[in-house]
């Protein structure tokens, strides 16, 4: 039995060729932020933040420090998809509003922040670790937001992490985990490519 998500899912694959002419108004991209940002996070640290390049003179900057990948010009915009590093002192301000809501009582703000800076502020690698992987969950929300809209995405790693945290003034405690290309597609796109047999990557214990 299938739905209309995992059909989204399961028609997915990386764009290469976009139509250069589409472009995405930015309150298109501000909602497909929203969405990305909808994505879990550990303990709601909520530790991402998003650089939409979509002008020419910005995607100018962003070419060559991202190996010239057609996508970054060709697709309406790519996000520099940034994690930042654990810092758990912002856990009562980002639990002040499930609070304010009346979801979560006062009292377990400190239930909350007290084990999170046990596990992560002694430890710079979890920090480093959950900063990707809180940027990889916003962007994939966003590569299947993107297809369920009719649009392409093409998530990329090939880039000077160095060159783009200077270029784009990244804070000192932003990764650059990956570039997301979103935008319209043209003719010539492949099909979601054939994976591996469950049976090869499952274990049922």
């Amino acid at each position: 039995m299938t739905n209309a998500v995992i059909e989204c899912i399961l028609s997915r694959s990386a764009a290469k060729y976009y139509d250069t002419a589409a472009t995405l108004s930015d309150d298109q991209i501000r909602e497909l932020v929203r969405i990305g940002t909808s994505a879990p996070t550990s303990f709601h640290l909520q530790n991402w933040r998003f650089i939409a390049v979509r002008t020419p003179e910005a995607k100018t900057r962003l070419s060559p420090i991202a190996w010239n990948q057609p996508a970054v010009k060709d697709a309406a915009v790519t996000f520099i998809v940034c994690g930042q590093l654990v810092d758990t002192s912002v856990i009562p301000e980002r639990l002040a509003p499930l609070v304010e809501a009346g979801v979560m009582p006062a009292a377990m703000v400190p239930e909350w922040e007290n084990p999170a800076r046990d596990l992560y502020m002694a430890h710079p690698q979890r920090r480093r670790d959950e900063a990707v992987r809180t940027a990889t969950f916003g962007a994939s929300a966003m590569i299947y937001a993107a297809r369920s809209l009719g649009l392409g995405s093409t998530p990329m790693i090939g880039f000077d992490a160095e060159a783009v945290h200077r270029e784009f003034g990244l804070a000192d405690d932003e990764v650059p985990v990956m570039l997301l290309s979103i935008g319209a597609e043209r003719p010539g796109n492949w099909a979601q490519k054939p994976r591996r047999p469950v049976a090869d990557v499952l274990a049922l214990v």
